[in-house]
């Protein structure tokens, strides 16, 4: 049975969906995705949550380098967070998602949507599985 304890990054975790809650009380979901992004920001930041907008994760095949991915947004350097701002999240959102989180080192993600008419939509995803090395993937 697993304890509460196990939960990987609670406190974070707990504190990003109550930040992302009080962006969607206020802007409901008539915004673009870079005022979400900006809002979310400034949300975790008063919360004392490290929020970095610009980190760029690099993309191997082959152990080469071949591209960088650029997340929305990197929480205490340990949780990546994808935004949207669709009136759905889509299959291919999901699959997009999870593939960055596969691809990073993070274990740890979450797709946030701010667009759907009927209240935010929360995907959070743990990628724990052994890490296949750079140049098998």
């Amino acid at each position: 049975m697993k304890k509460v304890s196990d939960f990987l990054f609670e406190k974070e975790s707990y504190l990003i969906r109550g930040a992302a809650f009080e962006i969607y009380k206020k802007f409901r979901n008539a915004q673009k995705e870079k005022i979400y992004q900006r809002a979310l920001t400034e949300e975790l930041k008063t919360k004392g949550l490290e929020v970095e907008s610009v980190s760029q994760i690099p993309v191997y095949h082959r152990n080469k380098k071949i591209g960088t991915y650029t997340p929305d947004l990197v929480i205490n350097n340990c949780i990546l967070i994808e935004l949207k701002s669709k009136p759905f999240i889509y299959k291919q959102d999901k699959e997009q998602f999870w593939q960055y989180l596969k691809n990073s080192d993070f274990r740890l993600g979450f797709l946030i949507n701010f667009g759907n008419s009927q209240g935010i939509q929360i995907i959070r995803r743990v990628y724990d599985k052994a890490r296949v090395q750079r140049g098998s993937a």
